[in-house]
């Protein structure tokens, strides 16, 4: 009987190795594994490699990984997110890489390593410091820039539903970067908001297939949720 649960987020990051490349889902926090995360910061992992949208928010996510000093690089479309004083501090410190990528080209990296695609050519960056050691082709009278997939060892990711084979339903725009970041990783690990009885997905909602996906861990609290409450309160307290 395949059943790709786990009881708890230690035991789904387990076989996580110090140095490995680790894509993480999310649009600042908006669809990102954040237990996850945090399950990462309580490890001894360390010397990470981490490819995700963003560099952290305050002192959650991403940036508490950063804060833990469990991270060597970062690769990222925009680091300098609302309260990203964590990446700023250790960046002007130079005690962490910092690697910038547009973010078309970003997500089209990842989903050429999902692919099996050896790399593309583009237009963006041409002229810019973005083609600084990069092949320069040109097409039809244009430049275009050649880039190459970014594969992840480990991809952690979010979705609002899983059965136990690991079929995943996602929420709106928590949906984001997730799908394909399942597809560019030796190994996925999801965190979900609710694991239903095999049958109980409509096929036709199923985003990523069970195939793409090695472990569920049901996440404790539903994060997106309480920052979709927080967002509204927020918003009705700057309209009064």
């Amino acid at each position: 009987m395949i059943n790709k649960c786990v009881d708890s987020a230690k035991n789904a990051i387990k076989n996580i190795k110090s140095r490995d490349n680790i894509l993480i889902g999310g649009f600042g926090e908006c669809g990102a594994p954040l237990e996850l995360i945090d399950a990462l910061v309580d490890s001894d992992i360390k010397e990470l490699t981490i490819i995700s949208n963003n560099a952290g928010i305050a002192d959650r996510g991403t940036s508490k990984l950063l804060q833990a000093k469990k991270v060597k690089k970062i690769i990222c479309s925009y680091p300098r997110s609302l309260d990203s004083y964590v990446v700023d501090d250790l960046y002007k410190k130079e005690l962490i890489e910092l690697e910038v990528i547009p973010q078309g080209t970003f997500i089209e990296r990842i989903r050429a390593a999902g692919a099996g695609l050896g790399g593309f050519y583009t237009l963006v960056g041409v002229g810019t410091m973005m083609a600084e050691g990069k092949e320069i082709k040109i097409i039809e009278g244009e430049e275009y820039i050649f880039e190459k997939p970014l594969k992840g060892n480990v991809a952690l990711i979010k979705a609002y539903k899983a059965d136990r084979w690991g079929n995943l339903v996602y929420k709106k725009t928590a949906r984001n970067f997730n799908p394909v970041m399942a597809t560019a990783a030796d190994l996925v690990i999801a965190e979900v908001d609710e694991i239903v009885e095999l049958g109980e997905l409509d096929p036709e909602e199923i985003v990523t297939p069970g195939v793409f996906v090695d472990r569920v861990y049901k996440c404790k609290k539903v994060y997106d949720d309480l920052l979709q409450n927080v967002y509204v309160k927020k918003h009705q307290m700057k309209n009064k």
